[in-house]
């Protein structure tokens, strides 16, 4: 049986407290049943704030084992084989469900494994070297692994959001993330979650190959057939879900070459502010400053400027920033947690909403119109700032007032900044916006416009700008036989929980076409 109450912090902690609360709601002995948390929230909108809690209840004592509701079976060379582009989550989560669909998933990843992959990040960070194949969106687990590890979708239309988290933890996150209204795993502790996945496969037959990047498509009368990994290994193919994330610009390419069909579509840029967390706490906690009672806060706002949202995406509290850039001649900018969430700084993309007709030198015929222009603006970011992987920044009301900033203080992107008037590299459009959202998020967030805060730009790679259209029914590319489209890259996905839920939603299409074929 539930139960829901609302607590206040203090009490939310208190286990002697909760046990009596139930007692009396239930009207049953405290020391007669067994109890665990079912969800947890917090409602700060007023000073007084709460702790919204519901527990399942069981009268005899006795919690369940947790069921994970995975059932892998084991694969041989027999079983029909599913190829699989990617190692991030939608790539993962289709390889899992493979196996519980008794096929063979073959994973090729462009990048290295989770330990091999730690020092092109270091090198990334102290050295400014770029790894185009090896960094913070290429490698084991994809771009989440090594930038936060934040669990909550909007969209519940996608499909099994709880199942997506149980198998999290049966590969050992924490409960906590089944519980928690917006679940978090900690970018420290992904890398051996994503490990034990990766093992799984391996055991019950499937493989995984790093370091072995798609380069070819071979289709036959509009069906693939093989592929080419690296320019030299060419593999025989029937179905390929294609999961490759929305940073694989070559693979954009690639599918336009090939005729398969792609289109631009919206996406977002901005820039990524960082505020002290003890300011995010007090506006939050309403002069409350965090302890151990309340985690550190975090927000989310959203504003319309021209008729064009303005929003923050990925709120990282407790945060670092992160340089997020595949190639040389380009800086990107992201942000990631700890599982503790323990800085002393907070961090969130603040971006505006792009349509492709909007761009310079659009055209129905170009669907790669976006990309060009992402392209664009991390260059002129990347030469403004000295033409390394600093990027440039601004303090924030000198943005909103035109001014460039004399000084900073101390920021968490350990490439290094350089004072820039972002008003001048930023596209205009895009600076416009900004500047009047950040006034409209102080009304909401009163002390939120202050010149404490860093702006760091660009925050460029939020989202594809390009998708591969497919079939609703079948996940299949809508002009090519034995492609699925998966994930983020294609435009079906929106972070990892949803890109782990169109990798089994996409594996199970496999399913029924390689029965029907």
């Amino acid at each position: 049986m539930q139960v829901q109450f609302q607590f206040s912090p203090e009490e939310a902690k208190d286990e002697l407290f909760i046990r009596s609360a139930i007692s009396r709601e239930l009207n049953i002995p405290a020391g007669s049943f067994a109890y665990k948390w079912h969800k947890r929230s917090i409602d700060a909108r007023k000073r007084d704030i709460k702790i919204n809690a519901s527990f399942e209840v069981f009268p005899d004592g006795i919690i369940p084992a947790f069921d994970a509701e995975f059932n892998p079976q084991k694969v041989t060379e027999n079983s029909k084989t599913v190829h699989i582009i990617g190692a991030g989550p939608a790539g993962l989560y289709a390889g899992l469900r493979a196996l519980e669909l008794g096929l063979k998933p073959i994973v090729f990843e462009r990048g290295k494994d989770v330990r091999a992959r730690r020092r092109d990040l270091a090198k990334l960070n102290k050295e400014h070297q770029v790894n185009p194949e090896s960094n913070y969106c290429f490698g084991e687990g994809g771009a989440g692994t090594y930038s936060d590890g934040k669990l909550y979708t909007r969209s519940k239309k996608r499909g099994d959001v709880m199942r997506a988290l149980k198998w999290f933890v049966h590969f050992d996150a924490h409960e906590d993330i089944i519980v928690d209204a917006h679940p978090h795993i900690g970018t420290n502790k992904l890398p051996q979650i994503i490990v034990a996945m990766r093992n799984c496969i391996r055991e019950f037959g499937g493989e995984v190959h790093f370091e072995s990047k798609l380069t070819d498509i071979e289709m036959t009368d509009g069906a693939v057939r093989a592929i080419e990994i690296n320019e030299q290994t060419k593999i025989p193919c029937n179905a390929l879900i294609l999961a490759t994330g929305h940073s694989a610009r070559d693979i954009f390419y690639l599918l336009k070459e090939k005729q398969v069909a792609i289109q631009a579509k919206a996406f977002a840029l901005g820039v990524r502010v960082e505020h002290t967390q003890e300011l995010i706490d007090e506006i939050q906690y309403h002069g409350r400053h965090n302890d151990w009672f309340l985690p550190p806060a975090s927000y989310s706002l959203v504003t319309q400027v021209q008729d064009k949202g303005v929003y923050s995406f990925c709120m990282c509290p407790g945060g670092i920033i992160a340089p997020c850039a595949t190639a040389d001649g380009e800086v990107v900018t992201n942000g990631w947690s700890p599982s503790k969430r323990n800085n002393p700084t907070s961090n969130s993309g603040i971006v505006v909403s792009v349509e492709p007709g909007e761009l310079p030198g659009y055209s129905p015929d170009n669907p790669l119109v976006g990309l060009e222009f992402q392209q664009k603006v991390e260059r002129d970011c990347w030469k403004a700032a000295g033409s390394t992987q600093a990027v440039p920044a601004q303090r924030l009301k000198d943005f909103v007032e035109g001014r460039k900033s004399i000084d900073f203080p101390r920021t968490s992107y350990q490439p290094g900044i350089v004072s820039v008037d972002l008003n001048t590299v930023l596209p205009d459009f895009i600076a416009k916006r900004l500047r009047q959202a950040f006034i409209d998020f102080d009304r909401k967030m009163r002390g939120f416009l202050t010149n404490d805060a860093v702006l760091h730009a660009p925050e460029s790679r939020t989202s594809s700008p390009v998708s591969v259209p497919r079939d609703n029914e079948t996940c299949m590319s809508i002009n090519t036989k034995g492609l699925f489209p998966c994930g983020e890259g294609a435009g079906y996905a929106g972070g990892i929980i949803s890109a782990a839920i169109d990798g089994m939603k996409c594996a199970d299409a496999v399913k029924t076409y390689l029965e029907q074929n």
